[in-house]
């Protein structure tokens, strides 16, 4: 069995362009890959379960670093291409494997989930996630717009 780095990480923060809901993540650091889970969470919903989202697994590609590869392990339509975005960009820069597990919910944002939206929201979960990975990953290069290009 792998051996954590340190204690899983836990937080949570607002979703962009939205009143009362909360992006959670999980984030679990191991020496040889990552896993983040990420969910959200109104405040009229802290009495309900989460459902369940996408679960994508990423990795860096050798012979093509600024393509990571990835396979989805579990699709729900709704999350899959903002799961796989998000794996792929935390791959690419800190040059690890990933899982990422995400059942965010954009349908408390301003405009019912925009693609504005949801990159708002990819930029600061990836702002987050790294932020919390430095230090304890090598990263890569700063990431331009907070997004990259995956």
């Amino acid at each position: 069995m792998e051996e954590a780095i340190h204690e899983p990480i836990q937080l949570s923060f607002p979703l962009p362009r939205s009143l009362d809901t909360r992006i959670h993540l999980r984030l679990d650091i191991k020496s040889k890959v990552i896993t983040l889970f990420l969910t959200t969470v109104a405040a009229d919903e802290e009495e309900q379960p989460a459902p369940l989202g996408s679960f994508v697994y990423a990795l860096p590609d050798k012979y093509n670093p600024n393509q990571p590869l990835s396979t989805t392990i579990f699709a729900v339509e709704a999350t899959l291409e903002f799961t796989t975005r998000l794996a792929k960009i935390l791959a690419k820069k800190t040059q690890m494997p990933v899982y990422v597990g995400n059942s965010i919910s954009f349908a408390n944002t301003g405009l019912g989930g925009t693609v504005e939206e949801e990159m708002e929201a990819l930029k600061k979960v990836v702002e987050v996630s790294l932020d919390k990975l430095q230090g304890v990953v090598k990263s890569s290069d700063a990431l331009p717009n907070g997004t990259g290009s995956s």
